[in-house]
């Protein structure tokens, strides 16, 4: 856990003490905003989508990802404070900060149109984000598969934009009269998609999903004959990664800029395969 730190409150000069909290990065290793203790926290008026986030990078395989902004409550007069945290410094050689995953693939996101194509299974051992624009199952051996075209991502800033963003990424990945459900999704809850043959769960929360929403949506999608996705802005816990794996659910992650990511093994076969 985080140590905790003292925050002064600018309206009663009160210290509150804040703990630090950790997020999970796609890879598995914890991420923690640093703070930026020698700016003064600012008093939250009025909240904007853009400004509830923060980018913060992964120490372990360089990822940037945007979480939660770090805020505080005052005990004793209730006002709640934004805490600054330092901005990110640019990598040498990084690539576009709008697409942050991309940076730790090895491979293109737009690879070299090649005239004998891919085999179903090597983009998978090209590694996760390597068929990102990669190819589609084909129908027979004679000839090679069909090459997808590069997903165009939604900018997420509601959670109906989540929503949105998992059903055209699913239909992209080849899942046919995708439907989402009526109505504002409840930012609290996750929403179901379903299509012939595909049962998914998306979270538009976050908090990163846990082991008990990748049990339910696999046992739905066994009560269905369904493959079972899941989708998460905040990422996995451990034991909801662990679990996944074991049950082979594809768990992706999706960031801001609305680009889904995959996070495990059967993530990386499906996005490699397709529907």
């Amino acid at each position: 856990m985080a140590e905790a730190v003292p925050v002064r409150c600018p309206a009663c000069l009160r210290e509150n003490g804040y703990t630090v909290p950790v997020f999970p990065c796609a890879c598995g290793s914890p991420v923690v905003p640093p703070l930026d203790l020698t700016a003064e926290p600012l008093p939250l008026t009025r909240r904007t989508w853009s400004e509830t986030w923060v980018a913060v990078r992964c120490g372990a395989c360089g990822r940037e990802g945007e979480w939660p902004h770090p805020e505080v409550g005052c005990a004793s007069c209730g006002t709640v404070v934004r805490i600054p945290v330092h901005p990110l410094t640019p990598e040498p050689g990084a690539g576009s900060p709008g697409h942050p995953p991309h940076r730790p693939r090895p491979t293109p996101a737009h690879p070299t149109p090649d005239a004998s194509g891919p085999g179903p299974g090597q983009g998978r051992s090209q590694g996760r984000g390597a068929a990102v624009g990669g190819t589609g199952a084909g129908p027979g051996h004679a000839s090679p598969p069909a090459r997808r075209p590069a997903f165009r991502p939604l900018t997420i800033r509601t959670a109906r934009d989540a929503v949105t963003t998992a059903a055209l990424y699913l239909r992209w990945l080849g899942f046919q009269d995708v439907r989402q459900p009526d109505g504002r999704p409840v930012p609290s809850a996750a929403v179901d998609l379903r299509a012939p043959g595909l049962v998914a769960q998306v979270d538009p929360t976050t908090a990163p999903a846990g082991l008990r929403a990748v049990e339910c949506v696999w046992l739905n999608g066994l009560t269905s004959c369904a493959t079972s996705v899941y989708f998460a802005l905040a990422g996995y816990t451990d034991e909801a990664r662990i679990r996944a794996d074991d049950l082979g659910i594809p768990l992706f992650v999706m960031d801001l800029t609305g680009m889904p990511q995959p996070v495990n093994d059967p993530a990386d076969e499906l996005l490699g395969t397709g529907a």
